[in-house]
């Protein structure tokens, strides 16, 4: 069984927002609303100061708390890839996976129901990059399954020095920021 994961690489992004455009026109998100979205992030003192730009998403966790909290088990983990999903029609929403989860990666879509980054699962179950990562200019994100080491985000985050966003949430989040 594979667990997919995303990696992107924090010295290359640029913040063109390339990711974001590809997932509002690959996923019809609606106008207002976004799966993904570029932050930045400046540490250290004058004169030595650190700026990151980054890609940020549902974190498709091994530990969902939006997936636990949910009334109706529309929010679930699919048997490809670990990746966390919404079944839109068993939604019924009530904001609970939204309060839940500490990435702020999930909105309630006009139609009403939980909507969020997806892996591209339509496109990654076919053996196909997520969308974002398919269209990024600087090639600083990357796809692919943990569970195989010779796959080049096994191979990367073995390189790197990493991070990943809210580690005390406990959350075991499948998103990695290379330093």
């Amino acid at each position: 069984m594979a667990r997919f994961a995303m990696v992107i690489d924090t010295r290359r992004c640029v913040g063109c927002m390339d990711c974001v455009v590809a997932c509002k026109t690959e996923n019809s998100v609606p106008e207002g609303f976004n799966r993904d979205w570029i932050t930045t992030a400046v540490k250290g003192k004058m004169p030595d100061l650190h700026m990151e730009i980054r890609t940020e998403r549902c974190n498709h966790c091994s530990n969902p708390p939006c997936v636990h909290c949910c009334p109706t088990g529309a929010s679930h983990v699919h048997d490809i890839g670990g990746v966390v999903l919404v079944t839109h029609n068993e939604c019924i929403g009530c904001k609970a996976c939204v309060a839940s989860c500490p990435y702020d990666a999930r909105f309630i879509h006009p139609d009403g129901y939980a909507d969020k980054c997806t892996f591209c699962i339509h496109r990654t179950e076919k053996g196909e990059l997520p969308a974002c990562v398919s269209v990024c200019p600087t090639h600083c994100m990357h796809f692919g399954d943990l569970d195989n080491p010779e796959s080049e985000v096994s191979k990367l985050l073995n390189s790197r020095n990493y991070h990943v966003n809210h580690p005390a949430a406990g959350t075991e989040p499948h998103v990695y920021y290379l330093t």
